[in-house]
């Protein structure tokens, strides 16, 4: 062998699980890590790794290196390195440091969780150094990272056919046979990294939306975390069926050791993010798309950490002090239902901004590939993006999944149950912003006419900002002088 497969830089969890996952698939693989002693504990941690982590032989696939200069002299050509380290700024220190020691061609693979805009100008500025950038996505975690994530690179195209197979094969599998990647070409420049943002933002909006359903079960019916374990164990036998479902259900059985009770009832009701939600909202605005669902889970986790503020106004404000009437299975039954349709609504929102995305920055991204990225290996994986790769297969064009016949009868079926659960929530008293957005949104796009023009009224009443009509073509604009023009006094 002339040289190793790959090198990797930055050798925490994450990137060591990735490396003994290319190690365990026949790679042969250079690590570096900024402090010495973290390379020389992965490296020695390999021997005592349990049983099923590694493969035979893959340790002695993996060579420890000093220095960046060690770890790109002894690659083959061109070098590929990937670079595993914290988003931003630590990113262009170790393009900088790896600049003067690699050739024109060579390439470089970021795999964190990075901002798009930064991917998009560090393969500009790449291209124009003659090296060839990669910007990926990798969703699954740490045990993804090591059995098998959900993997979507973007960058310079030429690269792909020389990381192809590597990342391929590290990706989780899917299929009668397992053998379909979760791992394809998204798309240019920082189309990798944007594919993954969203995906991180269909998984803000799920999980609260799982919460919510949690919450109007609990504080609405009453539920014990035992009958929650089965309703959900029930819903993962069907439509519902996921990963977060999945894990939701497990949840509810675990037994907090200092206690005796259980965990999940002892944990603090705040939540944390590390911004990719946040990003996607945030562009959703700069594109002008109406990214509604994930916007409201991003607000709240924003809300869950005012906890002294909510306690505080627990003791001042008040509200319902209902209990729920009615039939209690039927309910139960009303809230699966309003989960699936709102999840679809999440899904639909997220590839109309990847859409929007793909016309703005001039991408060709291909939906259906995208859904089947994510059927494996990430934390958004359920068994409806199947159904997801159908609706673009039959129209490729499909300007919204809520159009597609599969998709329009599923929320036509659920309609009464979701709208029994917002309203019976409203009545209640429990907030569930993510359920409420959902079905606001699929009510505003239904809908042929919305107030707008009251809105473009105003705006030329207060500010000449001009307005069309409906009976002239569109683009034409009109003025009124509506102090003058008013018959009533």
């Amino acid at each position: 062998m002339s040289g190793h497969d790959i090198g990797l830089i930055g050798l925490a969890v994450m990137g060591q699980n990735l490396v003994m996952n290319m190690a365990n698939k026949g790679f042969h693989v250079r690590v570096y890590n900024r402090t010495t002693e973290r390379t020389k504990e992965f490296l020695n941690s390999l021997k005592h790794r349990p049983e099923g982590v590694l493969e035979d032989g893959a340790a002695e696939r993996i060579h420890g290196c000093e220095t960046l200069e060690e770890l790109v002299a002894g690659l083959q050509s061109p070098r590929r390195v990937m670079i595993m380290v914290q988003a931003g700024a630590p990113v262009d220190a170790v393009i900088e440091q790896l600049k003067p020691l690699l050739d024109p061609g060579d390439i470089i693979i970021d795999g964190g969780n990075a901002d798009f805009h930064d991917t998009n100008r560090r393969h500009e500025e790449l291209a124009a150094a003659g090296f060839r950038f990669i910007g990926t996505g990798v969703s699954g975690g740490e045990e993804g990272a090591l059995r098998g994530p959900s993997i979507m690179p973007g960058g310079h195209p030429e690269a792909w056919p020389f990381v192809k197979d590597i990342l391929q094969k590290i990706s989780a599998k899917v299929g009668p046979a397992h053998d379909i990647p979760c791992c394809d070409w998204v798309g240019e420049a920082g189309a990798g990294h944007y594919v993954k943002m969203v995906h991180n933002g269909i998984e803000y909006g799920d999980m609260q939306l799982i919460c919510e359903a949690y919450f109007i079960l609990k504080h609405g019916l009453g539920l014990s975390n035992r009958e929650l374990y089965e309703v959900f164990r029930e819903w993962n036998e069907g439509e519902l069926n996921s990963y977060l479902i999945e894990i939701t259900r497990d949840i509810f059985t675990v037994a907090d050791p200092e206690t005796g009770g259980d965990l999940l009832d002892m944990i603090l009701d705040t939540a944390g993010q590390k911004g990719t939600g946040r990003w996607m909202c945030q562009h959703a605005l700069e594109l002008g798309v109406p990214t509604t669902l994930v916007t409201e889970a991003v607000y709240a986790r924003c809300l869950s950490a005012q906890k002294d503020q909510r306690v505080r106004a627990s003791k001042i404000l008040s509200g319902p002090d209902a209990a729920f009437q009615g039939d209690r299975k039927q309910f139960i039954d009303d809230v699966r239902q309003a989960l699936y349709a709102s999840k679809l609504v999440s899904y639909a929102q997220g590839f109309v901004q990847l859409d929007a995305a793909a016309r703005e920055f001039g991408w060709n991204l291909n939906n259906g590939s995208i859904a089947l990225l994510w059927r494996g290996g990430c934390i958004i994986r359920s068994v409806f993006l199947e159904d997801i790769k159908k609706a673009f297969d039959r129209c490729p064009d499909l300007e919204n999944l809520l159009l597609d016949d599969f998709f329009r009868r599923a929320t036509e079926n659920a309609q009464p149950s979701w709208r029994r659960v917002v309203a019976t929530a409203v009545e209640l008293g429990l907030p569930v912003p993510a359920f409420s957005a959902a079905l606001t949104y699929y009510d505003g796009y239904r809908r042929e006419s919305l107030p707008a023009n009251l809105l473009q009224a105003q705006r030329d009443y207060f500010g000449a900002h001009t307005y069309e009509r409906i009976d002239r073509p569109r683009g034409e604009k009109f003025h009124t002088d509506w102090i003058r023009e008013r018959r009533l006094s």
